[in-house]
């Protein structure tokens, strides 16, 4: 595989460098450490939300008030984000050149497809019984936990199957 030489340009950045060799408690694992509390607000608020729609958990809840969830959902997503991008940063080689990667990502979007399906068709129509709610998305919060599965687990495997660390290693 031929590694993109923009790559190397990335990694020899002043910021790039810092994130990966900084030995401050803001360098690589503060950016780590906030990723999976932006992980930990979107999945979970998600899965209360997906399980409670399948019956898992909560029946006795009403299900109306948990359309909060996707408040803190979407909030955990910006963190994720912006986190994400300084780790991509940090080590864009071993990102980039990783089809792992590539699947969380797509997993990702699926999810997060799902997760705005699950909010229209079952949160915004104001005048649905709650029978009608967990009716209109159930199917669609199963999947919903699919996808968030699929992304966790394909997070976790990237810092076991990259090819390259940086350019040139």
């Amino acid at each position: 595989m031929v590694v993109p030489e923009f790559f190397r340009t990335i990694e020899q950045t002043s910021l790039s460098r810092w994130i990966r060799d900084s030995h401050s408690v803001f360098g690589y694992y503060f950016f780590l450490l906030f990723h999976t509390l932006g992980l930990s607000l979107l999945v979970g608020a998600s899965a209360l939300v997906d399980l409670r729609i399948l019956g898992a958990f909560g029946s006795a809840i009403p299900l109306r008030p948990l359309k909060r969830l996707f408040g803190i959902a979407w909030f955990g997503l910006s963190i994720m984000v912006a986190t994400g991008v300084f780790l991509l940063i940090g080590y864009p080689t071993k990102a980039l050149t990783n089809p792992v990667f590539y699947v969380k990502l797509l997993f990702v979007a699926l999810a997060l497809i799902t997760m705005r399906r699950v909010s229209t068709r079952v949160f915004d129509p104001s005048s649905l019984s709650e029978a009608i709610m967990i009716a209109n998305g159930k199917t669609t919060a199963a999947w919903s936990l699919i996808f968030w599965i699929g992304a966790i687990s394909a997070g976790r495997l990237l810092p076991e199957t990259y090819t390259y660390l940086i350019y040139g290693h």
